[in-house]
């Protein structure tokens, strides 16, 4: 009978907690998307959780952190339901005790976002109230019996069946509401500005004639995506704009047509994630078209102490620039398009920064709408506040594309081709090495800026055996790729990269 009881009980739980998620993420649709409770507490975990676990996290799920993230929170929210329809059923009211205790959880979550806003608290106190009720009325029924008042077996199923169904329909219109096609449409029907400066034309020696090398450019749908937003922005180009404040003469908020009216430019550049491992893909290259960022500040007329800037995304992120890298010349831009069409939402939509020679999370800032010029002595942003690099130039890199790892080659020639990049000072050699023998130069293609990467070849005479490939890389400056072994946190890794393959004779 206990069993009997449970079972019941444990479902009345998940049907509770499932209905109060429900309705909290309908009554955040009109406030905010970042008023949504799943999301706030996602966002929460991720904001304090300890250093290694979110190392751990990118170490292990890469460019799936996210979604094993939002899983993970799903999972606990099961086990958190059973627990808490099994205490209501025995002990009543403790289930709705525990109920409680996470929607304040949840309302913590909220207070503690940075876009947060007095009415980001209904939402997750709707949800802690729904739930609670439910709770009570479902665990009515949780025992076998129907004496003493309790649900018959029949009665249970109808009511849970309508519950149910009604939370599966509130989380659908939810859904299908967040997902609201306009900022969609308002970006397929968006025309890009035609750049004063056009990128120079990309050399037919920049890329490898070789099946399985990595191609010049970088296709937006294989750009990589690192960053904290659990759900993408749906900004529209209507409610952009771009507050610039603090160490300036004239403080200035720019809006999208502010924008448009400026001269932009088109430029090609390699972007890169400190997350990357030696030999791992955190990079790609793209052809970006936006406003230079140095002009935006020369018209607030920034300070001559200052030499930070504060950068905060719509979703509350922030990065910490080095003034310098935005004023020495370099093409620092604030982009509106990627590869010959607006920026797709998971890379920025509508405004992103993309400075040259900094990893991304001290210069890329996506979803951009907010300046602040500081100090490094007075403001730290996301990440360096975590124990990260503070100023992150980016470190000579170079890794193997081809052959695949642990494949197995003919005997005889073997092209072995990869890529190489130390942004803003380019690469002047990559040598290889077959296993403990001499460094050989390989075949650079040719160098289209020292702002992007660059591909290489080599062709190996392959003698039947098990062998290990390396690389590394010489920079513009003439400093070669070190051998040491650094992880990439807290400012990039190094290293040599390797791999492994069999010839047969």
């Amino acid at each position: 009978m206990r069993a009997g009881n449970d079972v019941r009980a444990a479902v009345s739980g998940i049907l509770a907690v499932a209905a109060g998620v429900s309705v909290g993420e309908l009554v955040a649709l009109p406030i905010s998307p970042y008023a949504s409770p799943y999301q706030a507490v996602a966002a929460f975990l991720v904001d304090f959780a300890p250093a290694f676990a979110r190392e751990w996290a990118i170490d292990t799920f890469g460019t799936a952190d996210k979604p094993a993230l939002m899983v993970g929170v799903g999972a606990s929210l099961v086990v958190l339901a059973v627990v808490a329809g099994i205490v209501q059923a025995r002990r009543p009211p403790w289930g709705v005790a525990v109920v409680v205790l996470f929607a304040g959880v949840g309302v913590i979550a909220a207070v503690t976002r940075p876009t947060m806003q007095p009415s980001y608290l209904v939402p997750p106190l709707v949800a802690g109230l729904v739930a609670a009720a439910v709770l009570v009325v479902l665990c009515r029924g949780a025992r076998t019996t129907a004496s003493d008042g309790q649900w018959s077996r029949r009665q249970f199923l109808v009511a849970s069946g309508l519950i149910a169904a009604a939370s599966a329909g509130a989380a659908l219109v939810a859904r299908q509401i967040s997902r609201a096609g306009d900022v969609l449409a308002e970006r397929r029907g968006l025309t890009l500005p035609e750049p004063t400066t056009v990128a120079d034309p990309i050399p037919a020696g920049a890329g490898l004639q070789v099946d399985g090398a990595t191609p010049f450019l970088t296709d937006n749908a294989d750009f990589y995506r690192i960053d904290t937003a659990l759900q993408v922005p749906r900004l529209s180009t209507q409610d952009w704009q771009l507050r610039i404040h603090g160490m300036v003469d004239d403080e200035l908020t720019l809006r999208w047509d502010d924008l448009m009216a400026m001269d932009s430019i088109e430029q090609i550049i390699t972007l890169t994630c400190v997350s990357n491992e030696v030999g791992g893909d955190l990079a790609g290259n793209a052809r970006w078209i936006g406003v230079p960022m140095r002009e935006i500040l020369d018209r607030v007329g920034v300070r001559g102490d200052a030499d930070m800037l504060l950068s905060t995304s719509v979703d509350g992120w922030t990065s910490g620039t080095p003034l310098s890298a935005v004023t020495d010349g370099r093409d620092a831009i604030l982009a509106v398009g990627m590869n010959g069409e607006p920026l797709p939402l998971e890379h920025g939509y509508p405004v992103r920064q993309v400075i040259p020679g900094l990893y991304g999370y001290v210069s890329a800032c996506k979803w951009v709408v907010d300046w602040e010029i500081t100090r490094f002595d007075r403001a730290q942003a996301y990440w360096t506040e975590r124990g990260w690099g503070v100023r992150a130039p980016i470190k000579t890199a170079s890794r193997i594309d081809r052959p695949a790892p642990l494949s197995v080659q003919p005997a005889g020639r073997v092209v072995v081709a990869g890529t190489a990049w130390a942004q803003h000072r380019g690469i002047s050699a990559v040598e290889v090495r077959v296993d403990d023998g001499p460094w050989q130069p390989a075949q650079l293609a040719d160098q289209y800026s020292i702002d992007t990467w660059r591909l290489w070849s080599f062709d190996w005479d392959a003698t039947p055996g098990q062998h290990t490939l390396y690389c590394r890389a010489t920079d513009g400056a003439g400093r070669v790729q070190p051998e040491q072994r650094v992880a990439p946190i807290p400012d990039g890794a190094t290293g040599w990269h390797s791999r492994v393959l069999r010839v047969d004779g």
